[in-house]
């Protein structure tokens, strides 16, 4: 592609400056006896730097051309690093703004290389290319799915989705810590509602079901086919509760109902610590009684032979054991699918307690999350034995 755009670039210059040169032969003909003009010495100077750049161009185009997909691929992925330090002069939420909207567009790279079998795994009859995802609170409205998975996620989790739209809690609610490899957001679930996230996920679901379609008869019928209703990576939905709806579960049911269809797993978001009152869902009687509402919406639709989607629900890095006990009691009584751990943490741990910004309100997420969430994971192992 690169090696075309070349070869256009230089046939345009070459008619340009054919063109040029006979509108100069044509008047020097009608004026023969007026002396030929010297050409300037900066204009021959302007000549050379534009035949080498052409030049550069060619070559670069040529270059490029003859790589294989994988290097090719690998190269792109690290020219992006030369963008970064533009987006860190942004302010966060403009730099996250945009970055959603590159993926949305197609403006990012898409990763060709397929990933090592071994790395591949099943998680509830799903088929995962490799294990690395992208968490929910990125791509919030589902804008960007095909970007995002194209980018070789395994998975993709959008939201946190509320029924009704709202604008989360006022900005600026996004804190960068770089020197500590951290961030500390109270965005308060600003999200478009599922009407809109519904039939955003609706048209990319018949989409790639044509694309399927289309490319069905040229595929092998034995071939293992990673993936499932986001096409080429596995896309979960994470649901939310509006800030002054006053029944949780009934924000939730309605997100069942609404977006089940097009997710490959649900999550009950019940962690956030943004949103009053939702970590108290997260107690044992409370977490029970919505679960079990949840799961029959859920039960009650219609579903064909894959079954309806998992069930999961996302905790807080926060918890005492007795909490954690009662949770892990909940998702064996009720046979959950999983649980997503974790979710940001209210405190500090060092060393973001001696930055300044940490006396801001928030959810913390980064490196600093890294030995607090691997607790609590390994806490969760030994109460489910999962």
């Amino acid at each position: 592609m690169a090696l075309r755009a070349s070869s256009k670039l230089l046939r345009h210059v070459l008619n340009k400056k054919l063109i040029s040169s006979s509108h100069i032969s044509a008047r020097h003909y009608a004026s023969a006896a007026e002396a030929a003009p010297k050409i300037p010495h900066s204009s021959k100077k302007g000549r050379l730097l534009t035949g080498a750049t052409i030049g550069l161009v060619i070559a670069g185009g040529a270059y490029v051309s003859t790589l294989d997909e994988a290097t090719f691929c690998g190269w792109l992925f690290s020219a992006t690093k030369l963008v970064n330090p533009f987006f860190a002069l942004l302010d966060p939420e403009s730099a996250h703004r945009l970055a959603v909207s590159a993926a949305a567009r197609g403006w990012v790279p898409r990763e060709k290389r397929p990933d090592p079998s071994n790395i591949g795994l099943q998680v509830w009859g799903r088929n995962f290319s490799n294990p690395i995802g992208l968490a929910a609170g990125f791509d919030k409205n589902a804008e960007a799915v095909d970007g995002l998975l194209g980018l070789g996620f395994g998975f993709v989790e959008v939201g946190s989705v509320t029924p009704v739209p709202q604008e989360g809690n006022p900005k600026p609610r996004i804190f960068r810590l770089p020197r500590e490899g951290a961030i500390i957001n109270r965005c308060g679930f600003n999200s478009e509602g599922i009407v809109v996230v519904a039939k955003r996920l609706g048209a990319q679901h018949g989409k790639r079901k044509l694309d399927e379609t289309s490319s069905r008869s040229s595929s092998s019928t034995d071939e293992v086919k990673h993936g499932g209703k986001a096409g080429p990576g596995i896309l979960g939905v994470n649901l939310g509760k509006n800030k002054t709806s006053e029944d949780a579960t009934a924000d939730y049911v309605q997100g069942v109902h609404t977006l089940s269809q097009y997710a490959d797993y649900l999550v009950i978001n019940v962690s956030s610590p943004n949103t009053p009152g939702l970590r108290k869902l997260q107690g044992r009687k409370q977490l029970k009684d919505l679960v079990k509402k949840v799961q029959a919406a859920r039960d009650e639709m219609q579903w064909g032979e894959e079954g309806p989607p998992p069930l999961l629900v996302k905790i807080a890095p926060d918890l005492s054991k007795e909490d954690l006990e009662d949770i892990a009691a909940v998702a064996l009584a009720l046979r959950l699918d999983g649980l997503i751990i974790s979710n940001t943490t209210v405190s500090r741990p060092d060393p973001v307690s001696k930055n300044p910004v940490a006396k801001e309100e928030g959810g913390l997420s980064g490196k600093p999350l890294l030995n607090l969430s691997t607790n609590i994971l390994k806490e969760m192992y030994i109460l489910t034995r999962w």
